[in-house]
Formats: structure tokens, sequence, C-alpha cells
């Protein structure tokens, strides 16, 4: 085929993805959230620069897996956060309880912002690579174990109790910085024990987004740069709308009676 022929099937492709990427999200109320963004290249001007592709997705209040969206973000900035919130919250975003994320420059008070009663969760995989960014390797194991320890108790009070001790161990190890970092970060990933301990290991991460991402890294590492940040984007929808019209969208993920239940306790006692 042509270049030209090929240049108008994608644009009637486009005009698919683009009405399925702004589409009303009719799935309720949407309490867990996770959110995620991926860093393709382009080619502009003859030079190679990153694009940021802000994707989310949600589990329903019938516990159902949902791609909620996906949007380009110049930069992973506050700006580019609270951008994408709004547009979500636009197409029907709501009841979020909980969102779960990467510590991102700016995604905490875009949170904030747009969500208010939503609260964050910093998913506790990349906590542990930010801590073993400063860990010798000889005492990256000792320190994973330490790590796993903290979020293996049973209650924030003891979780907080053991990263206390955890901190002093480190400290002792002549591992200031880990130390430092686990003192200042460790109780943005505790939020998850305010919810229902059936749903802890599946809110205190976000594997649940890591996992589609690397489908998307799969197919787009075929294309190398993209001519543009659009043409990234559409690329990106098209894997995150096939993947959810599969077995992982109609599989039913969480039951959220437990939320319901801890919702309604939680009620009473305020």
């Amino acid at each position: 085929m042509s270049p030209a022929t090929i240049s108008e099937l994608n644009k009637k492709a486009y005009v698919h993805i683009e009405n399925w990427r702004n589409r009303p999200l009719q799935g309720g109320r949407y309490p867990y959230v996770y959110v995620d963004g991926i860093y393709l290249r382009r080619n502009w001007g003859g030079e190679f620069e990153n694009v940021a592709i802000l994707v989310a997705i949600a589990v329903n209040e019938d516990g159902y897996r949902e791609v909620l969206g996906a949007a380009e973000g110049m930069k992973e900035d506050k700006a580019s956060w609270v951008n994408f919130f709004q547009w979500l919250r636009g197409r029907g975003l709501d009841g979020v309880k909980l969102v779960v994320g990467d510590k991102c420059l700016g995604m905490l008070e875009a949170v904030g912002k747009v969500f208010p009663d939503a609260k964050y969760q910093r998913c506790t995989v990349h906590f542990y690579r930010n801590v073993f960014s400063v860990t010798p390797h000889s005492k990256m194991k000792l320190v994973s174990k330490m790590l796993k320890a903290i979020h293996a108790q049973e209650s924030k009070r003891a979780a907080r109790e053991k990263a206390r001790l955890v901190v002093a161990e480190l400290r002792e190890m002549k591992l200031q910085e880990a130390a430092k970092k686990i003192e200042a970060g460790i109780d943005e990933t505790l939020t998850y024990f305010d919810f229902p301990a059936e749903h802890w290991t599946r809110i205190r991460t976000n594997n649940v987004i890591e996992r589609l991402n690397r489908e998307i890294r799969r197919r787009t590492r075929v294309v190398g740069a993209f001519p543009d940040g659009n043409s990234a984007l559409m690329l990106v929808c098209a894997r995150l709308r096939h993947v959810a019209g599969t077995q992982w969208g109609n599989k039913k993920h969480m039951n959220m009676r437990h939320l319901e239940v801890t919702l309604e306790d939680a009620s009473l006692a305020g």
C-alpha cells in the first residue's frame, strides 16, 4: 500500500480510538484507582525526546477492573496530573476512595486538588526500588527482608513501630541514606491499612497497571521512536482497548462487599 493509503487508514483508526478514549465512564463508582506514567520516545525536529503517557485503570464498585483512559502529559508534573484527573472526572470518574501510584512530581498534590476525599497509597514496590538505589548490592537481600517485614505487620501501628526499628538497625549498619528514605516515606506506603485486609495485597502496589505497561512496552519497542506524541498515545490506547476487551476486564478482581463493610464501620465509629 502507498504511504497515502496507510495514512488514510490510520486517520480512520484514530477516530475510533479517540471515541473510545473519550467515552463516558459508566461503571458507577470507582473506589480504587491506579495511575502510572509510561515514557516513550518521539522524534522532534531530528532530535529524540521523551513523551509521557499517563494511564489510569480502576476497580469499580462491582469489583471489576476497567481501563479509565490514557492521555499525553508533556511532563509528569502537577499540571499534567491535575489536567489528567480533571479529564477523568469530567468523563464520570466518581467515588474515588484510594489512588495508588508511584510518587511522581506533583501527583500527591493533584490527587488532593481533584479528589479531596481520596487517600493516596504509594506503591510499595516502587518505594523498595527507591531505597535500593542507595543500598550497597551486598546488603540488598537483607534490606529487602527488612522492608517486607514492615509491610507484613497486621496493623498500621505495628508497621510504624517495625519501621522505627528498621531505621535504627539501618543506622547501626551505617546505611544512613536508606534509613532516611524509609523514615521520610514509609507512611505513604501504609495507607492500605485503612482498607479491608482482604484487599491489602492488591492495593498496596500498582502491579495491576504495571502488567499493562509491560504489554504496551512490548508493542511500542517494535516502533522505536514515534513521529509525535499523538501517534504514541493512539498506539497505547489501541493496546489498552484490546486488553480491556479480554478476560482481564471480564473477570471479577475483588469482592467489594469487604470495602462496604469497612466504610460502614468507619462511619459508625466516626
